[in-house]
């Protein structure tokens, strides 16, 4: 009997050594795991603190300081650099154009985009040709795309006026008329924003199984009835990612909006992208501190339009 006691606690013992011995191989192992993980990722967060968090910093610090007109830094400012873009005589021009502008070109976009993915999306000689041609406007750069733009619609020598003078038509100043130049802005955000949406689209589209489409023909359904009751509902998370990455580009789109409206004086036709450059390069200003307070408060207004899509959309899909 004693025996058997002994062997008994013997083994009593060892049951926690082991466990404690297990433990301690499952912590080594799961810091060696993180260890590997963070050599993968290191390069890339390396990047991120170096192209993100690090300007976004050097934005913060630079909006709370005074700068020369040089841009040597000459102290503390606090808080008058944001006062003063508040206190801004074109802010709300800014403001309202930079509505506009975004509004305009997204809806557009999108509409546009919806209409030619369906196109695409249908099996006809020469797709594959029609969709390699849609990416250009994407891959070519966004100042080359702007520039052309403004050879097409230059009041003496522009392709536009050319047309309209062999017509017998007036020509019209596209980039000066306060009239013309927002719409002409609108016109180019558009057509450089089309591939990149259509392709989404696209990409939603062929994700829908045919079968689907084969049981509401069965049911009856029209092509119309299909599209709002299939389509539009099975593509929603294609449209949620378009929508969102195109706000945030077209709210930061400075190459169209600058080289279009580039001759033009003031903040008349500028967005709060323009505005912000302007105040430190090309204003009476000339005040870098003041320019990076309009870089926070562009930040800011970015994400709050975006979580306010982002809740109204999430709040549809409920009441759905």
């Amino acid at each position: 009997m004693t025996v058997q006691t002994g062997a008994a606690e013997s083994t009593d013992t060892a049951a926690p050594a082991r466990q404690r011995r297990r433990g301690r191989r499952r912590q080594v192992g799961s810091r060696a795991s993180v260890l590997s993980a963070l050599l993968w990722l290191g390069p890339a967060l390396l990047l991120i603190a170096g192209v993100v968090v690090y300007p976004a910093i050097e934005l913060v610090r630079a909006s709370f300081s005074r700068f020369s007109v040089t841009g040597l830094r000459l102290g503390d400012a606090g808080g008058t650099n944001y006062r003063r873009v508040l206190d801004h005589p074109d802010l709300g021009t800014v403001l309202t154009n930079t509505l506009v502008w975004v509004v305009a070109v997204v809806v557009l976009t999108v509409l546009i985009s919806l209409a030619v993915a369906q196109l695409l999306s249908k099996d006809f000689f020469g797709r594959r040709l029609v969709r390699w041609a849609l990416i250009v406007p994407w891959a070519a750069s966004l100042v080359i795309t702007a520039k052309t733009f403004v050879l097409i619609f230059d009041f003496y020598y522009g392709t536009l006026n050319t047309v309209r003078d062999h017509l017998g038509m007036a020509p019209v100043d596209y980039l000066g008329s306060d009239t013309w130049i927002m719409p002409s802005m609108i016109l180019v955000g558009v057509f450089v924003s089309i591939p990149f949406t259509a392709y989404v689209f696209i990409a939603g589209l062929s994700a829908i199984p045919d079968e689907v489409y084969e049981a509401a023909r069965i049911d009856g359904a029209g092509p119309w009835q299909i599209y709002r009751r299939i389509t539009l509902p099975l593509l929603r998370p294609a449209l949620m990612v378009a929508s969102v990455l195109n706000i945030i580009y077209v709210f930061n789109s400075f190459p169209i909006i600058y080289t279009l409206n580039d001759r033009n004086p003031g903040f008349g036709h500028d967005t709060s992208i323009t505005f912000m450059y302007k105040l430190a390069f090309k204003s009476a200003e000339k005040d870098v501190g003041m320019s990076a307070a309009a870089g926070v408060f562009n930040v800011l207004l970015i994400l709050v339009v975006v979580m306010i899509y982002l809740r109204v959309t999430r709040w549809r899909e409920e009441t759905a």
